[in-house]
């Protein structure tokens, strides 16, 4: 701030008793902050905000502390200080957001899809003890069966060979049924 504008805001913050609008502080974009007596109740004063006249109105931002002095909230302006503080304090909380979502977008969810293709189910042991004791028995005693495993004992099914539960249904006449499209005939009165 210009030492110029540094000593007009400090006289326009005098509250002299001619005066109808007081200057009671400014923000760190350059909007203005002024308090006035109310013309319908002389106890109270208007708080407004004046913004800056370079920034476009859809660009206008109050920062959460003066809005809270706007709507009594706070009986004290903010300082300069406390809104360079709360500046730092959102870049900081920006910081970790970033850090946060960086962890959580490295680690894997279970929602996304698989990275590699499922292995096929297994048709035989991998187990090398059961192989080799199930071949030991058969060189031994012939007499006595292979072990077979669970797959071998239970086929897998595949999906060629899973009987449809919706095969009857498949032959209603509603099956094909279609709405025909409607055509307005001429009244008759």
């Amino acid at each position: 701030m210009s030492p110029v504008n540094s000593l007009w805001f400090k006289w326009k913050s005098l509250r002299l008793p001619w005066r109808k609008s007081f200057l009671v502080g400014s923000d760190l974009s350059g909007n203005t902050f002024w308090e006035f007596k109310d013309a319908l109740n002389a106890a109270r004063y208007r708080r407004i905000v004046k913004f800056n006249p370079k920034t476009h109105y859809a660009d206008v931002k109050v920062s959460p502390q003066w809005h809270q002095w706007l709507r009594y909230v706070r009986a004290e302006p903010p300082s300069i200080e406390e809104q360079q503080q709360d500046v730092l304090r959102q870049i900081q909380i920006k910081k970790l957001a970033r850090l946060a979502d960086e962890r959580w977008a490295s680690k894997p969810s279970f929602l996304d899809m698989p990275q590699t293709e499922q292995p096929a189910p297994a048709t035989q042991t991998t187990d090398a003890t059961v192989n080799a004791s199930a071949q030991g028995n058969n060189m031994h005693d012939k007499a006595a069966p292979t072990p077979k495993t669970k797959e071998e004992a239970n086929p897998v099914e595949t999906p060629a060979t899973k009987k449809d539960p919706w095969a009857a249904a498949r032959g209603a006449p509603s099956q094909d049924w279609q709405p025909q499209s409607w055509t307005p005939k001429p009244s008759q009165r």
